[in-house]
């Protein structure tokens, strides 16, 4: 028979605080929404046509990529 107690430790998670995340979150979608903003102007201008994701999508896409990054450390 297998002996589960000998390396316990191993399969336990550390959960991150969930208001740390929404924090890190905010703080970086915030600080990417002005660098987007521009970027789709300029693209609409370059194109003169709108592109499929506006700014805020944009900015919401790169806070979910980047703020797990953050806590997988």
């Amino acid at each position: 028979m297998s002996d589960y107690t000998a390396n316990g430790d191993l399969h336990q998670v550390k959960r991150v605080n969930k208001t740390e995340f929404v924090i890190y979150f905010a703080l970086i979608f915030s600080l990417a929404v002005l660098p987007h903003v521009v970027g789709w102007l300029l693209q609409t201008v370059r194109h003169a046509k709108f592109p499929r994701l506006g700014p805020v999508a944009r900015a919401l896409k790169d806070a979910e990529a980047v703020t797990p990054m953050i806590f997988r450390g």
